[in-house]
């Protein structure tokens, strides 16, 4: 497996990453605890050695599965995860806005190290912009845990061009994570060439659309109940059908590379900077194989351009996310 360095931070990963949060719900049933404890063990034999998580995703129960799964290798690995959201931490039970208040956040870090069975978190992620919260105040209370030995580096999920600049200037960030893909482009604007011009990594979740951008999925498909794609507007009905134009773009390159649109999809995003580090997540061996099969994908500069060529005719159907979520975002 290839390295990659998330911008000038020094934080070393595998150039793609495991997004963990599926192992324990979110896309319908529930997946057995001990399959997804080998899948972790079999990610890392395979080189994966970035695995993300947060205490949002159970809450709690996705860290525990992590701190169990990593417990044997922990030296070998980096782990991602992430505070901001307002759990009760005694019940996990959610209050449905924000928190990064400090002595919040510094609550979250040691119950955090505690499920992960662990004396430190490699990248600790604001998990969405706290608008009661300065910035500032949010990156104190991360340096504070950085003196402490229990963070190593400093990171923002879908936070805004500004609110990384403020953050940037009280703590070095060494990543912002946020959805990037060829189903969503909106980083580009932006985003990544604030990212390249400050020196931080970028790291895309929903690397492959939420599935979409496979080909397994049409107009037809029927999601499990549970599964929070059927709150997306992108995946309604009607506007999957129209994005199938975009898989039929990607799946003309998969066949004239002996690939799958899954690996064209993540090999398109590592193409697109080296301090990118995607994070596909995945219950299933044979579909882990499949996504680690990208970083040795070789896609020319033809083949670059055709892609931009064609996707750019298209637009695409539905808004990423419910407009309740959407709120939430920095962007």
């Amino acid at each position: 497996m290839q390295k990659r360095k998330l911008g000038n931070s020094g934080l070393e990963v595998s150039a793609l990453g495991l997004g963990c949060m599926g192992m324990t719900g979110v896309y319908g049933a529930t997946p057995d605890r001990s399959e997804m404890i080998k899948l972790l063990r079999d990610a890392h034999d395979r080189g994966i050695t970035h695995f993300d998580t947060a205490e949002a995703y159970g809450p709690f129960a996705n860290e525990s599965l992590l701190g169990e799964g990593l417990q044997q290798i922990r030296d070998q690995v980096t782990i991602a995860t992430k505070f901001g959201f307002d759990i009760d931490m005694e019940t996990g039970a959610r209050n449905g806005g924000t928190n990064s208040r400090p002595d919040h956040i510094k609550a979250v870090a040691d119950a955090a190290l505690k499920r992960l069975k662990t004396d430190r978190i490699d990248l600790f992620y604001q998990h969405r912009v706290d608008q009661n919260v300065p910035i500032e105040d949010v990156a104190g209370a991360v340096k504070d845990l950085v003196a402490e030995g229990k963070v190593k580096h400093f990171g923002l999920s879908e936070a805004g061009v500004n609110t990384i600049r403020r953050a940037h200037a009280v703590r070095p960030l060494a990543a912002v994570q946020s959805e990037y893909s060829l189903f969503w482009r909106g980083p580009e604007q932006e985003l990544l060439p604030a990212l390249e011009e400050l020196g931080i990594g970028f790291v895309p979740f929903s690397p492959l659309g939420a599935g979409f951008l496979t080909g397994k999925i049409d107009e037809t498909t029927t999601f499990l109940e549970g599964d929070f794609r059927n709150m997306v507007p992108r995946f309604s009905p009607e506007a999957r059908k129209g994005n199938l134009e975009l898989v039929s773009v990607i799946k003309t390159i998969a066949e004239r590379k002996e690939a799958t649109p899954a690996q064209v999809a993540l090999a398109w995003l590592l193409a697109q900077k080296l301090w990118i580090m995607p994070i596909p997540g995945t219950t299933k061996l044979h579909r882990l194989e499949e996504n680690i099969g990208a970083v040795e994908l070789d896609l020319t500069t033809d083949d670059l351009s055709e892609i931009d060529r064609e996707a750019s005719k298209i637009e695409v159907q539905g808004e990423r996310l419910p407009e309740a979520v959407l709120k939430m975002t920095g962007h």
